[in-house]
């Protein structure tokens, strides 16, 4: 905080900072939008427009601003830390890791291969999401919003897809020369029998697919095999994510992990080049420990990945850094530690 103490913030940034401190601790999505609103809101108003109105005391007659961002902004603009800020810092802030577990890999990662917007079931528009990775230090980011078979994530059908694709482009095309590259991506589901929820021609025109179970997660065993082990070796598959579908931890309760053979299914991870997921969300942790390790063992590939449902989330990826540290991983077998052009080589070769 001394930095933003001796030079001051603006108030878009000091609004913006406080929202991704507040989804980085998981905060209600209620709470957070409040605090996006009002940025989106005083953004393309004149500065003096916004410092005549914190002189006359007037901010939350400009639709989006209430009481509690108005205080943010009049603090910014009089020079001062806003005192939402410095709370959130303090309560949120500090390193995920102790000692610095897991930065080393961190920095050597390009990218983050899974993210959510608001057009499934994510928090923030699409050039938020990508305005916030390069803020993270990101090369790329796939956007990776759910197939239509999960109605409860506002899954999309392959003409909602498509619309998408074109508003990457145009993100793409604002940010062009900044030297980041948001990539156009899914999150599919594997259906039982194991085929993908989403048709030939949309999985042709993207560039990176995550492929993960979401429903029937107590399959019998021998069932469940087939079913992951069909979806990866299906040459659109490029990740497994979060492979077991546990949780841990969190608002959404606990869940136990599915059943499977995972000697087997990390063997045809490794036999066709599908690359398993280290998913870093705290209250996941997929895959479990005995399982990164044999999945390691099996000579696998690996994405370490956020799977953010909002712009602060994108800072769990140092969490799945430090189990892949602990699991003596080489960075090289990370793919999202690869620049951009090996990544799309490697994610389109099949």
């Amino acid at each position: 905080m001394a930095d933003v103490a001796d030079q001051g913030i603006s108030p878009v940034a000091a609004l913006r900072r406080i929202a991704f401190l507040l989804e980085r601790g998981r905060a209600d999505t209620y709470r957070v939008k409040a605090y996006r609103n009002a940025a989106a809101a005083i953004l393309p108003l004149p500065a003096e427009e916004v410092a005549a109105a914190a002189a006359a005391g007037t901010l939350t007659d400009i639709q989006g601003v209430g009481a509690s961002t108005a205080k943010v902004i009049a603090q910014a603009l009089a020079g001062r830390v806003p005192d939402r800020l410095a709370e959130a810092e303090e309560e949120y802030g500090a390193a995920l890791t102790r000692d610095g577990a897991g930065d080393g890999l961190r920095a050597a990662l390009r990218g983050d291969l899974h993210s959510h917007s608001d057009w499934s079931d994510g928090g923030s528009p699409i050039e938020e999401m990508a305005m916030s990775a390069i803020e993270c230090g990101h090369d790329y980011l796939v956007l990776t919003d759910h197939s239509p078979r999960l109605k409860v994530a506002r899954g999309l059908s392959a003409e909602r897809l498509a619309r998408q694709l074109d508003v990457v482009d145009a993100v793409n095309a604002h940010l062009g020369g900044s030297g980041f590259r948001l990539l156009k991506g899914i999150e599919v589901d594997i259906n039982e029998d194991g085929s993908l929820d989403q048709t030939p021609e949309m999985f042709e025109r993207l560039e990176v697919r995550v492929a993960s179970v979401h429903s029937k997660l107590k399959m019998e065993p021998d069932a469940m095999t087939r079913r992951m082990i069909a979806a990866i070796r299906n040459p659109w598959s490029n990740v497994l994510g979060h492979c077991t579908g546990r949780l841990v931890t969190g608002n959404r309760g606990t869940r136990p992990q599915s059943r499977f053979d995972a000697r087997a299914v990390f063997e045809a991870c490794a036999e066709e080049g599908v690359a398993v997921e280290i998913n870093s969300r705290p209250e996941r942790r997929d895959p479990p420990s005995d399982l990164l390790a044999l999945a390691r063992d099996a000579g696998c590939l690996f994405s370490i990945d956020s799977d953010a449902h909002a712009p602060g989330q994108l800072d769990f990826l140092v969490l799945g850094c430090e189990r892949a540290e602990e699991a003596g991983i080489d960075a090289d077998r990370i793919v999202n530690t690869w620049p951009v052009e090996r990544l799309l080589e490697w994610a389109n070769a099949r």
